[in-house]
Parts: C-alpha cells; structure tokens; sequence
C-alpha cells in the first residue's frame, strides 16, 4: 500500500518522526496499527452495547450524566 502525501506533509511526517526517534514509514505504519485497534475496540463496544440493548439492560439517565461526569473529569 503507499500513501501519497504533499511535500509539506512529508516534511512534517519526518520532523516528527525524527523527533520520536523513528523512520517516517515505521511512525505510519504504528498510526494504522492504532486506527485498526481502536476501531476494532471501538465495534466490539458497540456489539456489547447492542446485545446489552437487545437484553433490555439501560442505564439511566442520571447513571449515564454520572459516567459521563466521571470521563470528562480524569
């Protein structure tokens, strides 16, 4: 697979791979392989919320004010 950047994004892509101690392609290739697992993690929560769902198990409102409460504060 190949990616076409700008030059500037190139340049970019290098300076902060250099900065991180690592080659351009190597920095790409650990950002798809997090893209992959965080969507990867992210349908598995859906699949869970849905089975939850289709079980009849909900949360509150005010659960739900709470836990959303809690995600923003730490």
């Amino acid at each position: 697979m190949n990616v076409d950047l700008t030059p500037e994004q190139e340049a970019q892509l290098s300076q902060i791979a250099a900065h991180r101690g690592k080659d351009a392609n190597q920095l790409l290739k650990d950002a798809a392989l997090r893209l992959l697992e965080n969507d990867a993690r992210f349908r598995a929560g859906l699949q869970r919320g849905i089975a939850a769902a289709n079980r009849g198990d909900f949360v509150d409102e005010e659960e739900m004010e709470a836990r959303i409460e809690r995600i923003l504060n730490s």
